[in-house]
């Protein structure tokens, strides 16, 4: 019974510990708090900014991902990387280039730095206590600045979903990204 009570304690601790705490807006004015994840088998966090190029061009492949994997327990965000962006340019980019789902303003950086993003675009697979289970590009379209594949012969981020959904280990945690650099404003 100890050892039970302990165990929870424990695990309590690591998802208290790992959750980042933020209350965060989205572009239609909706305030999004960690208690949303509850529930959910993982989160997915897409770090862009309104003029990344590579991040754009991931736009229509994020919707489809999210209409893949939302029913099956999977919440998606994206998040506006770059704090130095205006509101109404973040809305309007969320508007033309036709996001389903949220995107959050994270003036702060907040998920920024829990996630440890660096560029955009830049997919971040959460557990829903906020661990960190994989961070890296989306698939394996882009090889470098310049060098892309006419299209993916993997995607990792459906390789991870798949896993979390499966109950299967994650077999590859991180992938080299090629985007835009992220400004990090002090904090």
């Amino acid at each position: 019974m100890y050892i039970r009570m302990l165990q929870k304690f424990l695990i309590a601790l690591f998802f208290v510990s790992s959750l980042p705490q933020f209350h965060l807006r989205d572009t239609q004015g909706v305030t999004h708090t960690t208690a949303e994840w509850a529930g959910h088998k993982a989160v997915l966090l897409y770090f862009v900014t309104v003029d990344c190029p590579v991040g754009n061009s991931y736009v229509p492949e994020m919707n489809r991902l999210r209409e893949a994997y939302a029913a099956r327990g999977i919440a998606f965000y994206a998040v506006q990387a770059d704090p130095s962006v205006a509101e109404t340019d973040v809305a309007r980019y969320a508007r033309d280039y036709r996001y389903t789902f949220p995107l959050l303003l994270d003036p702060a950086q907040t998920l920024v730095r829990h996630a440890n993003a660096t560029v955009t675009p830049q997919a971040a697979v959460l557990s829903p206590g906020g661990k960190v289970l994989y961070l890296g590009p989306v698939d394996n379209r882009v090889e470098d600045f310049g060098k892309q594949r006419p299209q993916a012969t993997q995607s990792y981020v459906r390789q991870v979903l798949d896993a979390i959904l499966s109950g299967k280990a994650i077999e590859v945690t991180s992938h080299k990204s090629i985007g835009c650099a992220i400004p990090r404003k002090t904090p």
